[in-house]
């Protein structure tokens, strides 16, 4: 008998982002290590080239990892997947490649355009930031490889290896050896390097395996009308993220920069369980039944706003405590305050961004990839509007602001252009419940409740654990849907 469509979606989430679970522990934990060897500008250095890694990385793909997750699904011939996946793998090792190259001789005016400093350090740091381009973009494809074949254990310990090597790496390059940004950067991703190189040793059978005469496969056109109307709407979505960091930089300066960047790492629980959504969604999404898919959905999208809502509740109460716990001497008195401000607005907004690869899926299904394109673009309008507002006066806070507002557009028309694909019934009257009990808590906790000192931690820590019973007693998460989440965490915490 299959699993239930949700005991699926956990175990694989779990899986998948068990390493994210680590890592975003340990990030936590050497915050404070690296804010104090790293200022608040080179730490907005690096941060803002983290996230044009991403894009870049998500434009190099052209949507193959989704068309490969998609046409794995429809044809179960051993010998045809490993054609499409070899296909993938290498085209994308090729453009990535490619890529890296052209960022590596650029790197100088590239610094100057991004970083808005032409030095040897900025020029450094895009430097090491070629590097993640190759190893993000690659490791994305076999990571997608592993999910369509739903090797969980495979994707744990690659993921898990990652992790520790990147710790490693990072406290050697930017702590011991005191290398600043670049050292930020090449931490992240020389790890990734080692990895990638032990999956493709991995799947040496599947890509470099049989090639004789096994019938029509995939053609490469069909993969890439699949990909390529995924790429618009994911990079319009993402380039929310990039706006915000590159507007802080240009328009308040690098510190702003490193402050937004801070806020966004002690946010750290919601965009693992928001990634980890990303990550095990996909295939069950494509893989359910048209009779069964939209009850399922619904219930999803219902549990993920209760239970990540529950979370940036407590992000929110806790946010003055916990900047001042995490954030080291590299960053002011000032710089903290600011970051505890901005830190619930981006909880938040990287909530909510999970929630976009519902719609994206919805579209998926009906292979009407465009569908999502212009809510994307409206978002992204939305998002530049309300910097330009907010900013000049807000700074990190206005920019984690315009994120929020941005998704909230997004997905709201998002909802509308894909409903007729798939008539999913949403119980807006239980979500809506549950997020004006959340509200209601953490506004009469800031209202009654000390802040700092052991006093703010225990009496802070006591609201935090009324917020789940509350989102019950709301009506947004079912006890027996708490007991089946509880059956799973049980079953997969070995």
């Amino acid at each position: 008998m299959a699993p239930h469509p949700l005991r699926r979606l956990a175990a694989s989430g779990l899986a998948y982002q068990a390493s994210g679970v680590v890592a975003g522990v340990l990030a936590l934990v050497t915050l404070p290590l690296y804010t104090s060897h790293l200022s608040e500008g080179e730490l907005g250095w690096a941060e803002v080239l983290l996230t044009w890694i991403i894009l870049l990385s998500i434009v190099v793909r052209g949507g193959l990892q989704e068309a490969l997750l998609r046409h794995w699904f429809h044809d179960e011939d051993p010998v045809r997947r490993a054609r499409l996946a070899r296909r993938v793998v290498a085209l994308v090792a090729a453009g990535s490649t490619a890529v890296a190259g052209i960022v590596l001789l650029a790197a100088a005016p590239l610094a100057e355009l991004v970083l808005d400093d032409g030095g040897h350090e900025a020029a450094a740091t895009v430097r090491a930031a070629a590097l993640g381009i190759w190893a993000f973009t690659n490791l994305e494809v076999l990571n997608a490889l592993l999910r369509a074949q739903e090797a969980r254990r495979t994707y744990l310990r690659a993921s898990l290896s990652n992790v520790g090597l990147t710790v490693g790496a990072t406290v050697l390059l930017v702590v011991v050896l005191d290398q600043g940004a670049p050292g930020y950067l090449l931490g992240n991703y020389l790890a990734s390097v080692v990895v990638l190189l032990g999956l493709w040793w991995s799947q040496r059978e599947l890509l470099l395996g049989h090639r004789g005469p096994d019938g029509p496969g995939v053609p490469m056109r069909a993969l890439w009308r699949f990909g390529l109307p995924t790429v618009v709407p994911e990079v319009t979505v993402f380039l929310l993220t990039v706006v915000d960091r590159q507007w802080l930089l240009q328009e308040a300066g690098s510190d702003a920069a490193g402050v937004y960047a801070a806020a966004v790492k002690l946010a750290t629980l919601v965009i693992v369980v928001a990634r980890a959504f990303q990550a095990a969604w996909p295939p069950l999404a494509y893989d359910l039944p048209a009779e069964e898919a939209p009850p399922v959905y619904a219930q999803v999208v219902r549990l993920y706003v209760a239970l990540l809502g529950t979370v940036v509740a407590a992000i929110a109460l806790l946010r003055h405590e916990i900047c001042d716990l995490l954030l080291g001497d590299g960053f002011s008195p000032a710089a903290k305050d600011a970051a505890a401000e901005a830190l619930p607005w981006l909880a938040l907004g990287w909530a909510l961004w999970g929630l976009t690869w519902v719609f994206t899926s919805i579209a998926g299904r009906a292979h009407a990839t465009g569908r999502t394109l212009p809510a994307a673009v409206l978002g992204l309008v939305v998002n530049v509007l309300v910097l330009a507002w907010l900013v000049p006066d807000h700074e990190a806070t206005g920019a984690a602001l315009a994120l929020v507002a941005a998704y909230v557009v997004a997905l709201g028309l998002a909802h509308l252009r894909t409903r007729r694909l798939l008539r999913v019934p949403f119980d807006h009257a239980r979500m809506l419940a549950a997020a004006a009990v959340l509200v209601a808590l953490v506004l009469a906790a800031d209202a009654l409740l000390p802040g700092g000192g052991v006093d703010g931690w225990a009496t802070r820590l006591a609201g935090c654990a009324l917020l789940l019973p509350a989102v019950v007693l709301a009506g947004g998460v079912r006890r027996d849907e708490l007991r089946g989440l509880r059956a799973v965490l049980a079953a997969r915490r070995a």
